[in-house]
């Protein structure tokens, strides 16, 4: 391992043409394939992928390390993305 911070991507809830992506709850469906339910009976969000709301947007954060992780995962979320024209970015920090 290099010791370089992974990159994360955040997908937002709109298109590239601007318009909000439907159906809304998109970002729960991807980001409970990777939850877990703990012993407290809530839903507990893989680190790996997150949802999020950045500037009133709703997003979905993805950790670059789920492409070594679980590449089933990462392709199946980052090609949603691109499927359905959904403005992505590496996020800053």
């Amino acid at each position: 391992m290099s010791g370089q911070a992974c990159e994360k991507w955040v997908i937002e809830g709109v298109k590239e043409d601007g318009q909000r992506f439907r159906p809304s709850d998109w970002i729960e469906r991807l980001s409970t394939l990777l939850a877990t339910y703990g012993r407290d009976h809530r839903i507990h969000y893989s680190d790996k992928v997150q949802p999020v709301v950045v500037g009133g947007v709703r997003c979905l954060i993805v950790d670059e390390s789920l492409k070594d992780e679980n590449p089933a995962a990462y392709e199946h979320i980052m090609g949603f993305a691109k499927a359905n024209n959904l403005r992505t970015h590496i996020e800053d920090e």
